[in-house]
């Protein structure tokens, strides 16, 4: 599997195939997203549950697997003393930051949705905050598309697992 990983990627940039799968199925993520908020307002609520779910926890996968790694060992471990241009970190880390707020934020609207969440963080106006979740993984599906070019596109050697 890690073979198949390392190899070339598919969308004709400097990344190899993980981070190409990585970019097409957080995009896919988003789409789901978009789709299960048509299907709210729309009325729909049982559909819009299932693909909100389903988009969160695809985010979920993508983020465990194929996310925190390479930020660990690109940006993290070359903190203080860069040996790649300044917007390399800083847009990683703030997409990093902007994410992981989005993953917490998202998983706990998810749970909630689904009638998971303990008593205390229970709520009933579920609009707000569906649509902060919303907000959330839009605005770091776009800022994962920016460090995609910024690692793939702007870099003309990038960082890659070997």
């Amino acid at each position: 599997m890690t073979e198949i990983l390392h190899r070339s990627g598919f969308l004709g940039t400097n990344a190899n195939f993980a981070a190409d799968i990585t970019l097409t199925l957080s995009i896919l993520a988003a789409v789901i997203f978009t789709v299960g908020a048509i299907m709210a307002r729309q009325g729909r609520y049982g559909l819009h549950r299932w693909l909100q779910t389903g988009g969160a926890l695809l985010n979920l996968v993508l983020v465990l697997w194929m996310m925190i790694l390479p930020f660990r060992d690109f940006v993290v471990r070359d903190f203080g003393n860069p040996i790649r241009p300044p917007s390399f970190y800083w847009v990683s880390t703030f997409h990093a930051l902007l994410g992981l707020t989005a993953l917490i934020f998202g998983s706990f609207v998810v749970l909630r949705g689904n009638n998971l969440m303990i008593k205390p963080f229970k709520f009933n106006n579920y609009k707000p905050y569906m649509r902060l979740a919303y907000f959330l993984y839009m605005a770091a599906t776009l800022l994962g598309i920016w460090v995609y070019l910024t690692w793939f596109v702007l870099i003309s050697n990038p960082p890659l697992f070997q």
